[in-house]
């Protein structure tokens, strides 16, 4: 026992501030708000309140919940007890409870201080579902000792600051008002927190004057604060690694330019060879580099900038904590690569682009933002290209949910699945929620069921409706079967807007067929080919978008058939274009993937919608 009590955290006073911290300013103010009995006890004492005692910081990973507790003890220049959860527990019984009640007397006795718990998930689990005796125990010790702290005195001041990912692992009773009071949620930055979070990050790294924050904050949606940090870490090693080589390579590169272009004219094995010797000499130079320890030249250091560049070759090699989630960031589907649907484009722009871009009018005139679009259609429309073109445009956060991902056979699970969905989009708001193949989740509740989908359903009837509380999470999806979905979704308030994604007519197709050939350059088209007639042409009747595609996609492979079959090595890429025969060709081979009876059915549906 007496090797426990010796045990003492130490008292860390900590080097952040509040300026550390970018895109955060409401959540400081909160924060500030809470703060004021530290420094001025005798407010709450002249009041007889007592005051708030903690507070819980939630969020993603790498989110700065760790370093706001830290600003928080910098900018106070208050002490600060650091603590991981996990140290807590030990193995002997009775020796985690008696860890936790030293720990919150050691707090008192250094008072005013911050008690800071990290991973506070790992000790306070639900004692409903706690495995074992343990658990509960310590969930009911740190009760105990966060009651003592109420009752002890009221000037007692010390602020507990717990943090975790998982906030609906805690035990329920720790998160009732006297213990953590409040909750703040460090969610997933928004494009203009993000620019705020690269300014703080690259106050002191040198970088041109001209550099573009706010470029770089659009290319970077779904990164959180750590992925930020570690995307300014990767390039500062691109700009180190370009300029030490460039350096090293001037001298080859001028020697290079005075040879002549017979010279500089090589067979394609010997350019592979370069390429591999030349990334050779990369490495050695830079081995000499790290074996040489003499100082650089100070020229060289004058030289050493963080260019864009070195951001954009640092992108592809930071995921974002997000996307590791599952969570599907900005599509990179845009307007220019959907071919038609103008009058469904203006219906979306006004249903969700709208209320993203002009808030302050939606506002004034006391409309609420619909909750929801359903686009309803033939498959092979675009319905899921659309939503993707959506996110792109308004620059949303996007969560893609294929409907059947969330069913799981354990009870309960699925419901759960169905929370998290929507929990991730209020954390990374605004964000639009897309589940495709909605039927699945949402089949037509009958009175002799009571299976898992019943369940689904309820519950994402339930998380619709509690959409109201959450601002800028939209949510859109898509079926072929609107006529199989509960009714109950469809209602105003929840997916209150339906829209008809159809087959599309010639004028259409003919718009599509200039997307996909990319107004015919790729693949090439030869002069005889006409987009207008291929589109107009009656056996393309009742072709979708992605039957116009596979016709074009026929017709490709059957050029390159041709060509291959003249057995002719010397021929390249360029030459091979696609003509009127290949097309005829590819007419054969692709049918329309809606049948005759499906086609009377959609029309029927079409009908009921416009009505």
């Amino acid at each position: 026992m007496n090797k426990v009590k010796g045990k003492v955290h130490e008292l860390q006073r900590s080097s952040f501030s509040f300026q550390d911290i970018g895109g955060n300013d409401h959540t400081l103010k909160e924060v500030c708000k809470m703060m004021i009995h530290m420094r001025h006890p005798e407010v709450y004492q002249h009041l007889g309140v007592v005051p708030p005692r903690g507070f819980l910081l939630h969020g993603p990973p790498g989110c700065g919940k760790t370093l706001l507790a830290q600003a928080i003890a910098g900018e106070l220049d208050l002490p600060m007890l650091k603590v991981a959860a996990t140290e807590m527990v030990s193995g002997v019984s009775g020796e985690s409870e008696q860890k936790l009640r030293e720990l919150f007397d050691q707090a008192l006795s250094s008072a005013p201080c911050i008690l800071f718990i990290d991973e506070i998930d790992a000790i306070t689990p639900k004692r409903e579902v706690a495995s074992k005796d343990m658990e509960r125990r310590i969930v009911a010790q740190l009760l105990t000792c966060m009651d003592d702290l109420n009752s002890s005195a009221v000037n007692a001041q010390v602020l507990v600051i717990g943090a975790t990912n998982r906030p609906d692992a805690l035990d329920p009773a720790l998160r009732r008002a006297g213990r953590f009071d409040r909750e703040i949620c460090l969610g997933i930055p928004d494009e203009g927190a993000r620019l705020r979070i690269l300014q703080t990050l690259c106050r002191k790294l040198k970088l041109p004057e001209s550099f573009d924050f706010q470029c770089l904050a659009h290319l970077t949606p779904g990164y959180v604060g750590a992925d930020l940090m570690a995307l300014c870490r990767e390039a500062a090693t691109c700009a180190v690694n370009r300029v030490l080589i460039r350096r090293d390579d001037q001298q080859p590169q001028e020697a290079c330019l005075e040879e002549s272009t017979s010279e500089y004219a090589e067979s394609k094995p010997q350019i592979h060879k370069t390429e591999a010797e030349h990334t050779n000499e990369e490495f050695h130079k830079l081995l000499e580099l790290l074996k040489s320890q003499d100082p650089l030249p100070e020229d060289v250091l004058q030289s050493l900038r963080i260019e864009m560049d070195d951001f954009l070759n640092a992108l592809p090699s930071v995921q974002p904590s997000a996307k590791r989630e599952g969570f599907a960031t900005v599509p990179d589907v845009t307007w220019a690569d959907i071919g038609a649907l103008e009058t469904i484009r203006e219906e979306l722009t006004m249903a969700i682009l709208a209320p993203v871009r002009n808030p302050e009018q939606f506002k004034a005139l006391g409309l609420m933002a619909p909750a929801g679009v359903l686009l309803a259609g033939p498959p092979g429309c675009g319905k899921t290209l659309l939503a993707k073109a959506v996110a792109n445009e308004s620059g949303l956060n996007f969560i893609s949910v294929k409907g059947p991902e969330l069913l799981n056979m354990y009870v309960g699970e699925s419901e759960r699945a169905v929370r998290q969905v929507f929990q991730r989009a209020a954390n990374s708001a605004p964000c639009v929620i897309f589940f495709d193949e909605i039927d699945a989740l949402c089949p037509r509740r009958s009175g002799h069921e009571a299976g898992a989908s019943v369940r689904v359903v309820n519950q994402l009837l339930t998380e619709m409706d509690g959409l109201e509380s959450r601002r800028q999470v939209f949510i859109m999806a898509a079926t072929n079967r609107p006529d199989i979905i509960d009714p109950a979704i469809l209602r105003p308030g929840r997916l209150d807007k339906t829209l008809y994604v159809g087959l599309p007519p010639p004028a259409d197709r003919f718009a599509i067929l200039k997307t996909i050939t990319k107004n015919g350059a790729r693949p090439p088209l030869e002069s005889d080919i006409n987009l207008e007639e291929i589109a107009s042409d009656v056996r393309c009747d009742c072709f979708t978008g992605a039957d116009l595609s596979a016709l074009v996609r026929e017709a490709s492979v059957s050029a390159l058939r041709y060509k291959m079959l003249q057995q002719n090595p010397d021929i390249g890429t360029g030459e091979i274009k696609v003509s009127q025969k290949h097309f005829e060709e590819a007419f054969t081979k692709v049918k329309p993937s809606v049948s005759k009876k499906d086609q009377l059915m959609y029309e029927i549906l079409r009908q009921s919608l416009s009505q």
